[in-house]
């Protein structure tokens, strides 16, 4: 009858499995201590071994062949920044210049009435009007106001005496300069008026006095003969006075 194999096992231990197995473990023993003595240089000092790790990198994306990585697509909008708003500098807002003295001076401020009267004859200078003393029909350049005689005649406005003289039809005259053009003359004055050339006047200052002078205008009552120019134009008078 066969013996199982585990009690085998222990009878071969027990003869000479023991001295096979004990020769084994010294003949382990004399291979280590082979080694660890080929492992140390004679000063006793452990040979360090040189380990040589080789590593080897992972290759990129980009480098990959045949591989192309894209970006992907940012899902967040982008919004372009709005631009400050630019405020205008406001147009500055000079005040009107003053107007020189000169101008000042030129510058009629106000116009009166030569002489406080009816109108007799008024301003004609397109239409033909009877004259009587002439006994003729023609135009009429200036208004005739009736006043007394010696009535004072002022100024309708501020300005310079730029004539005095005896007209042969129109009698003693005299001129004023408004400036910008603007004259005024008084026709049929008193033999001696109260201004010379040159003279600065302001508005109602007096000039004259009603005369009857006039040879052209004699045949009507006593007035005086008022005529405004623009420029050399004549206008009418009444387009000045008040009222």
């Amino acid at each position: 009858m066969k013996k199982p194999i585990a009690q085998r096992l222990g009878d071969f231990l027990a003869g000479k499995g023991f001295y096979i197995v004990l020769f084994l473990c010294l003949a382990a023993i004399g291979i280590s201590g082979y080694y660890l003595y080929a492992s140390t240089d004679l000063t006793g000092t452990p040979v360090a071994a040189t380990a040589r790790v080789t590593v080897t990198p992972t290759p990129s994306q980009s480098s990959a062949p045949g591989l192309t990585w894209t970006a992907p697509e940012s899902t967040i909008p982008t919004t372009s920044p709005t631009p400050a708003a630019t405020l205008s500098p406001s147009p500055s807002v000079s005040a009107a210049p003053s107007p020189s003295p000169s101008q000042q001076a030129s510058a009629p401020a106000a116009f009166v009435w030569p002489v406080q009267g009816e109108v007799i004859a008024a301003f004609s200078s397109q239409t033909l009007t009877y004259d009587q003393t002439m006994g003729d029909w023609r135009t009429h350049g200036g208004m005739d106001i009736a006043a007394p005689l010696g009535q004072q005649v002022m100024a309708v406005s501020a300005g310079t005496v730029i004539d005095v003289f005896d007209d042969d039809l129109m009698g003693t005259t005299v001129i004023l300069d408004h400036g910008d053009g603007l004259t005024s003359t008084y026709s049929n004055l008193a033999a001696v008026p109260t201004v010379e050339v040159g003279d600065t006047v302001r508005t109602g200052d007096v000039i004259g006095a009603v005369g009857d002078t006039a040879i052209a205008e004699s045949t009507q009552s006593a007035h005086l003969h008022l005529e405004m120019a623009e420029n050399g134009s004549p206008v009418n008078p009444s387009d000045y006075l008040p009222g």
